[in-house]
């Protein structure tokens, strides 16, 4: 009977390790660094990306409504009452990883033009980021704030990709100014005004995002479509609003702007960029969340780098998630093209492990940081 006792108890120690081992291995660390787009309103249960997600091969996913590649309002969203199935069905997959880690769903829900929960599908109406810094006035953000907080968390999101703190340096910006995604030209109203919108997304226990660092309210052109040049328009006070928030302790995430400024590295763009991520955001800046690249597809990237080169310098950047919109272009194997080339990247010495490791404290801190 003893023995009985002792044999069962090795091996559930021995269990018990290789769940360890498994959750802590390089291609669970990679996994989290993945945040990935896919097709459809609801999933099947044999569905390749579903079963990515249940077996834990992805740990981020963003959810649009308009599939650009076919130009279609086919994507992920029809209706509340779909929107919260489809969520409920992905962390209901995640859960069953064996990871111990929530997943991240996503969507972008600035508000105006920018606005993945329109109203014509019975979600809440939204304001747009211009509107709400023109009014200025706290009260007003508050409720628009609360309300849109409110909404993703009814309807299973857990991050935000917002708010913009892009200065508006340029009002016919074509990305930005244009489509009234600047709070302001000022950067102590947009610091001001973007807070207002972090306090009230974590009330509802919603991760927010400032974005694009380090400034894309200056362009002339819009990165998804291809290289852009701010080194004549970009102005240092585009930082501000970051110092501001980090400094009051009211950042969550950072993402990145593919933008290229020769003022501030003449070699890379910014989500490339170790002096710009790990130069002047971690350390002139001392923050040391998570960084998010904004989404690799883009033209600013996609078209002047290999896969392999942009992933082995975004990491080395200090970047921590990397963003597959999967919606610029459709690559259903996107999940196992980036995780097979930074294993191998790793093997050759280009990312080393400490690298992967920093990356994957700094997401697992903000998940279990976002579960209490």
């Amino acid at each position: 009977m003893k023995n009985k006792v002792l044999t069962a108890l090795i091996l559930a120690l021995i269990t018990v390790s290789c769940a360890a081992q498994t959750r802590d291995s390089l291609d669970l660390k990679i996994a989290q660094m993945l945040l990935i787009g896919f097709r459809g309103m609801a999933l099947p249960d044999n569905d390749p990306f579903l079963r990515d997600v249940r077996e834990g091969r992805v740990g981020n996913v963003i959810l649009f409504d308009f599939d650009v590649p076919t130009k279609a309002y086919k994507r992920n969203i029809e209706s509340p009452q779909q929107v919260r199935a489809l969520t409920a069905q992905l962390s209901k997959a995640a859960s069953q990883s064996g990871t111990g880690l929530p997943l991240f769903i996503s969507i972008d829900q600035e508000g105006g033009k920018v606005n993945r929960l329109k109203e014509k599908y019975g979600f809440a109406p939204s304001v747009s980021q211009q509107y709400l810094g023109k009014i200025n006035n706290p009260d007003t953000t508050r409720r628009y704030a609360a309300k849109t907080a409110q909404t993703l968390a009814e309807n299973g999101f857990n991050l935000n990709f917002a708010p913009s703190v892009d200065v508006n340096v340029n009002p016919e910006n074509p990305v930005i100014g244009k489509i009234e995604r600047s709070f302001s030209a000022e950067p102590s109203v947009v610091a001001a005004q973007a807070g207002i919108i972090v306090e009230e997304h974590r009330k509802k226990g919603i991760v927010t995002t400032l974005k694009h660092f380090p400034g894309h309210g200056s362009s002339k052109a819009d990165s998804h479509k291809g290289f852009v040049d701010v080194s004549d328009s970009w102005k240092p006070d585009e930082i501000m609003p970051y110092a501001t928030l980090i400094a009051a302790g009211k950042v969550d995430m950072i993402m990145t702007a593919h933008i290229f400024n020769n003022r501030l590295d003449v070699d890379a763009p910014a989500t490339l960029s170790k002096r710009v991520i790990t130069g002047i955001l971690r350390d002139s800046l001392k923050y040391q969340g998570v960084v998010i690249s904004d989404d690799m597809q883009m033209g600013a990237i996609a078209d002047h780098y290999g896969l392999d080169v942009a992933l082995e310098k975004c990491i080395n950047a200090g970047v921590d998630i990397l963003c597959f919109g999967n919606n610029l272009q459709y690559d259903p194997a996107i999940i196992t093209k980036a995780t097979d080339i930074i294993k191998r990247l790793v093997k050759e010495g280009k990312i080393s492990e400490a690298r992967i490791n920093e990356s994957y404290k700094r997401i697992v801190a903000l998940k279990q940081k976002m579960k209490s």
